[in-house]
């Protein structure tokens, strides 16, 4: 399991499509209906500032808008991707296009008093963003690539402000056309049933909002894989001392002309029949989705030393390599030198296909969409080299002022998966303790001190669980892994027709003690609809963690093999942002360890060849009567 640099965004596992709507808005225009409009906030995983994404169109004189434009997202598994959708009424007789600073307006240096105001309209801050300033406005522009920022000069008061916008001929009042808002994940509105979410509005006083429905859809097009086999027969010679040595070149056309090369096949060597192994690529890497985009296919003859001879070359598209499907497809192949040369030139061989198929390609987002759910169980390292909880030098150690590496790496995780599991119960165990009264040593202990139900609810509860057992039993050890691994196996085993997929959080300072007993236990759990992230903290070095990684050899007990790459690893403090940022640093560490979540999933249902279920109807939203003219 490879791992990407700390500061790089991984490659997006999908794009996803949002779809808004809103039901039973506020009516705040005096002869009509309010004209609502969304504007979608994403915010930054660094700095937590909220910046502007996107907007829907308008729509006039409605109270429960079914929106056209739709947002397109990035989608990361691994990152909590906060959303904020707020809502606006819109003036539809102000002139919204044009910007502010175009405006006339006597007596003021509009050029530089006002941010670009482009179409879409721009939105203001809500009074409560507006803060009294000590001195003067400040009037100078400011400028920003991408969308215009919500930059503002300050006034004195908002009456001065409404003052100023009411001059320039649009009489708005963000607090009378704010609508409300709504914050969650992406995850959440995935993870929803039929991946649709309906969430209230907040944000006006006193006020019932309405609500707003999110659809989430993966944007499918082009995700079949196609498999095809083909041949080749009395190809030029190329070699003095031999035959050729053929191979193809696959390229899909580009709009300006060009072509993007796409697919080698491998080299059959001294022949000039060569038959290609069968070979599948993506139809979105093929074409694009678009089955009627020309695929040029060049023929080469291998040379050691790169300089490999061009033979000929054919075109064709999708469209027609899928006919090969009911029929054998032969193809000419023309070397356009040649052909001017001599008047005789017939072809310099013949390419024929023969076979095509294409198979659907399951994402993950499928998965979740059909009703897979994601349970989380967590396992607490409280052996006594972490030290005493009560002293600051703890890697237990309980600052009012902060979160441990425990409590960071536990919630960073936690709080990204809870929005897969429909429930929010999450079992939590301690191992290494020794549990009052008796004394008794235990490697696997649960957090809430509850033997029948160890669910916590949560990823809240399973901090003040956590929190409650350090405060209860004694650090102790030694660090045994094997119980707690065979108990999340057993409640897996159970279920075979991937409806529950299983990810153990380990969270763990110190040399493992079984590894003997780990390493089987890993084995068996690699058939299991199962993952094990291990975060280790602290200064130790981890040597034997990295083994439990199966990145270069897989991990193997009495000469068996495991059946998948199962485990995780990763030490915290490569994560750990050097000015302090604790969400940085959680946000960097969740980045990593759950990266892989997502092919660990599909791995498992492609080995058991289990195909993702049908979405569940949408349960139906209540939608006002027909609105009169």
């Amino acid at each position: 399991m490879s791992l990407s640099g700390a500061s790089e965004r991984s490659v997006p596992a999908t794009k996803i499509e949002i779809t808004v709507s809103c039901r039973n808005l506020l009516d705040l225009d005096t002869f009509s209906k309010s004209d609502p409009m969304v504007v979608l906030y994403t915010q930054s995983r660094a700095s937590q500032e909220w910046r502007e994404f996107g907007r829907t169109e308008v729509i006039d004189n409605t109270l429960n808008p079914d929106f056209v434009r739709k947002f397109v997202l990035d989608y990361f598994f691994e990152e909590k991707q906060n959303l904020r959708f707020d809502v606006y009424n819109v003036d539809s007789k102000t002139n919204i296009s044009k910007p502010v600073s175009e405006r006339p307006l006597a007596g003021l240096d509009t050029q530089a008093a006002l941010p670009v105001l482009n179409d879409p309209p721009w939105i203001p801050p809500t009074p409560s963003t507006l803060t009294p300033p000590s001195s003067p406005p400040s009037l100078a522009r400011t400028h920003s690539p991408g969308p215009p920022l919500l930059l503002l000069p300050q006034f004195p008061t908002y009456a001065s402000y409404s003052l100023l916008l009411f001059l320039l001929g649009r009489c708005w009042d963000p607090q009378k056309d704010f609508l409300g808002q709504a914050f969650l994940a992406l995850g959440e509105v995935i993870g929803g049933q039929g991946s649709r979410v309906e969430r209230p509005l907040t944000g006006v006083p006193g006020k019932k909002c309405g609500t707003i429905l999110l659809t989430a859809e993966e944007l499918s097009n082009c995700r079949d894989i196609a498999t095809m086999q083909l041949c080749a027969n009395k190809l030029d010679k190329k070699d003095f001392f031999g035959k050729s040595d053929p191979f193809l070149v696959f390229y899909r056309s580009n709009e300006d002309g060009t072509f993007t090369i796409c697919h080698k096949t491998e080299v059959v060597k001294n022949t000039l029949n060569p038959v290609w192994q069968p070979f599948s690529i993506p139809v979105r890497a093929l074409c694009n989705g678009d089955y009627d985009r020309t695929v040029k296919i060049d023929v080469y003859d291998w040379d050691r030393d790169g300089s490999h001879d061009f033979i000929g070359e054919f075109t064709t598209s999708y469209r027609e390599l899928s006919k090969a499907q009911n029929q054998f497809t032969v193809y000419e192949v023309l070397n356009p030198r040649k052909k001017c040369k001599k008047k005789k030139y017939v072809n310099s061989g013949t390419v024929t296909l023969l076979s095509f198929s294409v198979d659907s390609e399951f994402t993950f987002v499928d998965y979740i969409k059909g009703g897979t759910q994601l349970n989380f169980t967590v396992a607490i390292d409280f052996t006594a080299s972490n030290g005493n909880p009560l002293q600051p030098t703890s890697l237990h150690y309980m600052s009012p002022y902060q979160l441990s590496a425990y409590a960071m790496a536990l919630k960073a995780v936690g709080e990204i998966i809870q929005d897969y599991d429909s429930d929010k119960l999450f079992p939590a165990y301690g191992f290494g303790a020794k549990l009052p009264p008796e004394g008794r040593i235990s490697h696997q202990f649960p957090l809430n001190n509850n033997d029948e139900d160890p669910n916590c609810a949560g990823i809240e509860g399973v901090l003040e669980s956590y929190f409650q057992s350090l405060r209860t039993v004694q650090l102790y050890g030694p660090t045994y892994f094997a119980p707690v691994i065979n108990q999340v196996a057993r409640a897996a085993a159970k279920i075979s027709d991937g409806s529950q997929y299983y990810v153990l959080l380990i969270i763990t300072d110190g040399v493992i003690s079984d590894m003997t007993q780990t390493k089987e236990a890993i084995v068996s759990a690699s058939s299991l609809p199962m993952s094990i992230i291990i975060v280790g903290v602290g200064p130790a070095m981890f040597e034997a963690m990295e083994e439990l990684d199966g990145d270069d050899v897989r991990v193997s007990s009495r000469g068996r093999y495991a059946e998948r790459d199962i485990v995780q690893f990763v030490p915290f403090r490569d994560y750990v942002d050097r000015s302090g940022n604790q969400v940085l640093s959680m946000a960097r560490l969740a980045k990593d360890v759950l990266a892989e979540i997502p092919e660990q999933l599909l791995s498992y249902m492609r080995t058991r060849d289990i195909q993702p279920r049908p979405p569940p109807p949408a349960n139906p939203s209540p939608t006002s009567a027909p609105e009169q003219p």
